[in-house]
Parts: C-alpha cells; sequence; structure tokens
C-alpha cells in the first residue's frame, strides 16, 4: 500500500540567497526557510509570495535542520524523509521506518545547492540505512514517541533524549519559536516490529521496540566499554508491549557493552582478544555512576553476564564480577552468570537448553522486578524506580 506524503516543498532560488516553503497537509500556514531565517507564513502571506516559488518534492516527513557548524555559519540542510516503510499500527499510531532522505540545502554553496557536503552526505546515508523510526497520527491526536517507554508516558514523565536521535535538528526550529511537534517528527534507532496475535476469538496486539542510546553508539569493534561518565558503549533499550482491547502490558530489558575501560583490538569475526585500558582505580568511578544512574532510571533489576569462559572473555568477566562486588551496588543488584555460547550451541533444542540454564535462574528476580500494567486510563501497576 502506497503511503501518502503529507508534505510539500516549494523553491524560489536567487543570485544571493536559497528560498524553501514547506507547507503540511490540513494546514492553512507554511513554514518559510530563507537567509538563515524561519518563520511562519500565514495563509495570506504564504498566498501573496506562493506564485515566485516552483515545487521541487513531497516527503512523509521533516527531520528538521542539520547545521554541519555549531556556530551557524557552515551549510545547512532541511532534512526530509522521502521514502518509508509501514511498519504496523501501535495504540492510534502508525509506525514507519525510513528507507531514503533528501537534504536541501538552506543557502547557496560555491559548488552549487545540488552538492552535498560530504559530511551530510554521511548523515542522510545513515538516516536512510533501514534503522530509523517515527510514527504519525491523524486527528489531532499526539502520536505514539517511540523514544520514550510505556510506563513513562502514561506517567507523563515528557522527553527521554537518550533515544531522541533527531533532536539536535529540532534546535533550529526551537530557536525560532516554532512548535516542532506540528512540523517535525521524533526519530529513534534500533529496530520495531508489531504483530497482530489471537487469544482464542480476541485479537491483540505485540509490539517490540529496541532504542539505541546515542550517547556512545558505535561499531561493534571500535566502540567498547564505559566512559568517564558513566555511558556504556551501544546501549539498548528493549520494550515488549502487548495490547488487548484497552489493556496495556509492558515489560523492559536493558543492555550494553561492560561498564569498565576495555578495548578489542582488530577486525577479525569472532576475535575474543580484550585489552582492559585502565586500572581498578581509575574503573570505579565510572561503574558507580553506570549503575547509579541505571538505578535511578529502572529502579530494581538484575545482572545477566552472558561473557564465556574464553580468551579475554574470561578476564572480562572477572573483572566485571571483581568490580561489582567491590562497588557499593553488590547488595542490591544481584549477577547471574550463564556462558550463553557454551550452553546453547549445537543440536536443536537450545531454547530448552536457554530455559533450563538461564530461565529458573532468573524468574525469582523478573517476578520481583515485575512489569507495567494499566487497564483504559487506569494504571494497574507501575514498576517502582
Amino acid at each position: 500500500m502506497a503511503l501518502s506524503k503529507g508534505f510539500r516543498v516549494l523553491h524560489k532560488a536567487e543570485s544571493q540567497t536559497n528560498s524553501i516553503i514547506l507547507e503540511a497537509r490540513h494546514r492553512e500556514d507554511c513554514l518559510l526557510f530563507e537567509s538563515g531565517v524561519i518563520a511562519v507564513l500565514t495563509p495570506a502571506e504564504r498566498e501573496a509570495v506562493k506564485g515566485q516559488y516552483t515545487r521541487t518534492l513531497d516527503a512523509h516527513a521533516c527531520l528538521g535542520v542539520l547545521r554541519l557548524n555549531t556556530d551557524g555559519a557552515g551549510p545547512q540542510y532541511l532534512v526530509l524523509v522521502t521514502g518509508c516503510t509501514s511498519v504496523g499500527k501501535l495504540l492510534d499510531s502508525d509506525v514507519l521506518r525510513i528507507s531514503s532522505v533528501d537534504l536541501l540545502p538552506l543557502r547557496w554553496t560555491t559548488s552549487g545547492t545540488d552538492s552535498l557536503d560530504e559530511r551530510a552526505n554521511e548523515i542522510r546515508r545513515l538516516l536512510a540505512s533501514g534503522t530509523f523510526y517515527f510514527t504519525t497520527a491523524s486527528g489531532g491526536v499526539p502520536p505514539f514517541d517511540l523514544s520514550l517507554c510505556m510506563q513513562w508516558q502514561r506517567q507523563g514523565v515528557g522527553q527521554d533524549n537518550r533515544f531522541f536521535w533527531n533532536k539536535s535538528l529540532h534546535v533550529a526550529l526551537q530557536q525560532a519559536s516554532i512548535d516542532c511537534t506540528v512540523w517535525l517528527v521524533r526519530a529513534v534507532c534500533g529496530g520495531v516490529e508489531v504483530r497482530t496475535i489471537y487469544a482464542a476469538h480476541r485479537q491483540a496486539k505485540a509490539c517490540l521496540i529496541g532504542r539505541l542510546a546515542r550517547g556512545r553508539a558505535g561499531t561493534r569493534f571500535n566502540v567498547r566499554g564505559v566512559n568517564d561518565d558513566g555511558h556504556a558503549a551501544n546501549f539498548v533499550e528493549t520494550e515488549q508491549i502487548i495490547i488487548l482491547d484497552d489493556c496495556i502490558s509492558a515489560f523492559l530489558q536493558i543492555r550494553g557493552s561492560i561498564p569498565l575501560f576495555w578495548e578489542q583490538p582488530g577486525l577479525q569475526v569472532g576475535s575474543h582478544r580484550v585489552k582492559m585500558s585502565r586500572g581498578y582505580e581509575s574503573n570505579a568511578p565510572a561503574f558507580d555512576r553506570h549503575f547509579a544512574r541505571l538505578k535511578e532510571l529502572y529502579g530494581k533489576q538484575i545482572l545477566v553476564n552472558l561473557l564465556g569462559g574464553k580468551e579475554g572473555e574470561h578476564m572480562l568477566s572477572k573483572a566485571f564480577q571483581n568490580h561489582l562486588q567491590a562497588s557499593r551496588h553488590a547488595a542490591d543488584v544481584p549477577m547471574v552468570n550463564f556462558d550463553y555460547h557454551q550452553q546453547v550451541r549445537g543440536g536443536s533444542s537450545k531454547v530448552e537448553r536457554l530455559q533450563a540454564g538461564l530461565g529458573h535462574k532468573v524468574l525469582p528476580f523478573l517476578t520481583e522486578c515485575g512489569f507495567f500494567s494499566s487497564s483504559g486510563d487506569i494504571v494497574q501497576r507501575y514498576v517502582a524506580s
């Protein structure tokens, strides 16, 4: 099914400036981008100047304005979603995966408006890589915020900027006092799956959302461990949501790189070489900050250590266990060690081995941690944080 495009871009090129109008379906006003200024045009103002512009392209959504220099003096681009596919419907929102992105220069460059700065081109390729998602809703209803877990949305917590990947693209409109909720979408990086399931004659929705934090993301071998602020590399929050009629349940899991200073040199597939880059005294403060933040955000939790006994993995696993035991978090953050590769390798009974080897160990802790649930507007259970 073809997805409708709710935005239209009009363009007027002049010798000294680049002028763009952004129109949105069902809105009579529009946005004008010209000479580094962003303004809202009333319907009358739009009609007065519209004849000077030509239609350039249509888009599904706008991600914001990309500024390559923090001082605002460098190239600037309007970032538009020109291709996307539907993943499914979550509550009253359509979940869409971005497949193509266009960047329109907002000012002339020496090479002309059709030439992208290489840094901008890299960002365009990243956004079109198939790992970014956003939501839309109709009828004036705010769309479901993929960057915020279900419980926090029901509690009215607001925003969780850790998973808000195009946050910096909203700044230009915010500085111009433009309502970003009207003109821009919030994008997350990760994965989203929505499925319809059946319980006898009743129909339910199951949704799995994986949110990659933007603070310390990177390729597998190049970004490992923790930084001085306690942020672990490639931190992911995974939320399982089940919706049956007006009842909702949600369960969160989190994962990330081992929160110590370490690296994995080389790019060999399957390499187990690990190098600890700092000693105990340097690791302890960042380790403590990491778990203090997790407790503040998620409350009660259990650590599942999946590192095995081969080469560097064993060294890293022991260092992880020793730092936990020496920290103030040992008393209330239990750890379960499970050599995943050893336990589930070969054979056709991987699921059974996983359930037998890990399930019974973590089940008591999972029961204690609990999950979020609501019925209609009534919250039946919060996960304490």
